[in-house]
């Protein structure tokens, strides 16, 4: 997502009875003996990077925070826990086909609503074919390919009731898919294949998932205080959730945070439990307990918008603004938290390859995509010009209102125009919800865009830049990257589907479709009370169901 797992777990079972029901012991056994440890008041004071939360529909987020906010707030069929592992959601049990392909789900009964109604199977048959159907314009339906008539709906060309996905009753439902996918079970767990109640939805019809009000829950919290522009809200213990005895925090007061600095203030008086640093905070606290460096599957890249700016379209224009960029420097001094030089548009640490044992990134690394040379830039440069007919270029980078995107984008405008004559940078700063409703609508020339991967497999990754996908904001087409996708979606081998992935990385990179920039980590204050809190590097990374706040 502009949001996302290391995890050996992306491989679909072979047996024909998953049960999950014995996860639910453990658990219980896990909240008996940290009882004694909770501190009375459970109430945890938590904040968001300078990013804005956007939506509670299911259907239609794409950010971070969105992302966290309804996987905390509502449930699918699993929860993913620590190192992404499959736990307890809605299914207490799961059957597969030795084919595969069909997928039978049980459902618990004691699972609600915050409006009082039962959570169904209909539940999901209504959310699923709400989120494929074309009008309702959902960024995320393309994961649902591979499902039984899903890209013959999302393309217009069949009815959003033909989608393989059935309710035998209210508490069986079965999921039919064209050909086995590896990862199926870790998408599951992802919010845009949560349930969704129709009576809410019709209720408040355009409005739904606006504000906390115009939205119900079935998940460990209820959101309150959110009227869909302000920047705090709460998440509340949600009584009617089938596991609320393993739910400790009853309250996560939440709010965005513009400036680390502010963040940082914020911590050290005691009214955060949780600031993210930057730069030179990170190195001024690299001794302080409190500081926690997670590693993430975030990259940070330039996308270029070649759609609206024809010259971008030019392979030698493109590579030679790549070549500016010493990552080495910029990670290290501009931002200087951590972060660390990209491999490629796939990032690293994200899965190994099956059939190598090797990391997928470091493996089909294209060295020239992600290197530093700005002589062979000016010769690119001068000869992507003449190719186009221009002697001198003018371009909008677009980026958020963050201090860490303010220092990325200062830095990207600084080298572009030091290093190729002719070309002036004007930077345009908004905040992140502005820019990502600028990407969707193509309305940019540049900018400095995000992504971190959805699950743990490199097509969570390269998946976004075919040709026809929604978050491929800069049009970038190459056939030979969509046949290879094609090709790793498609078959059923896995040494086959590896190297179509492989050629897809190389297509990337050698064609530089964009500009890697760095690959983040997140560096936080915490207060070393919270204890319980789910991370995971990719998908939604975090998950305060069984967080606690210790005496």
């Amino acid at each position: 997502m502009k949001w996302k797992l290391v995890s050996t777990a992306v491989a679909v079972t072979a047996t024909a009875g998953f049960l999950l029901t014995g996860c639910g012991t453990k658990s219980s056994s896990a909240t008996s003996s940290t009882s004694g440890d909770l501190a009375k008041s459970q109430v945890l004071n938590w904040s968001e990077n300078g990013q804005d939360l956007s939506t509670l529909d299911p259907s239609l987020a794409v950010d971070v925070i969105s992302g966290t906010m309804i996987n905390n707030s509502q449930e699918g069929l699993y929860r993913l826990g620590n190192n992404s592992k499959v736990t307890p959601g809605i299914a207490t049990s799961t059957k597969v086909s030795k084919d595969k392909k069909t997928y039978t789900f049980t459902l618990r009964k004691n699972a609600k609503w915050s409006n009082g109604d039962q959570v169904t199977a209909n539940d999901f048959v209504y959310g699923w074919r709400r989120t494929v159907n074309p009008k309702t314009a959902s960024q995320y339906a393309y994961l649902y390919s591979g499902i039984k008539n899903a890209d013959k709906i999302t393309n217009g060309k069949a009815k959003a009731s033909s989608l393989g996905i059935k309710a035998d009753g209210k508490y069986k439902l079965t999921v039919t898919l064209e050909k086995p996918i590896q990862y199926f079970k870790l998408l599951m767990g992802f919010v845009v294949f949560f349930p969704q109640n129709q009576h809410a939805v019709e209720k408040y019809g355009k409005q739904y998932g606006t504000s906390s009000s115009k939205m119900v829950y079935n998940g460990p919290f209820k959101m309150t205080g959110w009227q869909g522009t302000n920047s705090t809200w709460t998440l509340v213990k949600n009584n009617q959730y089938w596991d609320k005895t393993h739910v400790h925090l009853t309250k996560i007061h939440d709010q965005v945070v513009k400036s680390t600095t502010t963040g940082f203030n914020l911590f050290q008086s005691g009214k955060l439990d949780m600031a993210t640093l930057s730069g030179q905070q990170v190195k001024n606290e690299k001794h302080n307990k409190k500081l926690v460096i997670r590693k993430s599957s975030r990259l940070n890249y330039l996308e270029l918008n070649q759609k609206k700016v024809k010259e971008l379209s030019n392979k030698k224009l493109r590579q030679a603004m790549s070549l500016t960029l010493n990552r080495k420097q910029l990670v290290n001094n501009v931002l200087g938290d951590g972060s660390v030089t990209p491999q490629g548009f796939v990032t690293a640490g994200l899965a190994n390859d099956p059939t190598t044992g090797k990391d997928f990134a470091t493996e089909n690394k294209v060295a020239s995509a992600v290197s530093y040379n700005p002589t062979k830039a000016k010769k690119l440069w001068k000869a992507g010009l003449a190719e186009v007919g221009k002697k001198k270029l003018t371009l909008t980078l677009t980026h958020d209102d963050t201090d860490q995107m303010k220092a990325l984008s200062e830095y990207l405008q600084g080298q572009l125009e030091k290093e190729l004559p002719g070309l002036t940078v004007k930077s345009v700063t908004v905040p992140y919800k502005t820019r990502i409703a600028r990407e969707v609508a193509g309305n940019f020339e540049l900018v400095i865009s995000a992504w971190q991967a959805d699950f743990a497999d490199p097509i969570s990754d390269l998946g976004i830049m075919t040709s026809t996908n929604d978050y491929n904001f800069g049009k970038w087409t190459n056939k030979s990257y969509d046949e290879a996708i094609n090709t790793a979606n498609s078959t059923t081998s896995t040494k086959a589907r590896w190297a179509a992935l492989a050629k897809a990385e190389k297509e990337i990179g050698t064609d530089q479709g964009v500009a890697p920039l760095s690959q983040n980590v997140v560096a936080q204050m915490v207060n070393p009370k919270l204890k319980g809190l789910v991370y995971n590097t990719a998908g939604i990374n975090y998950n305060f169901k069984e967080a606690y706040m210790a005496k």
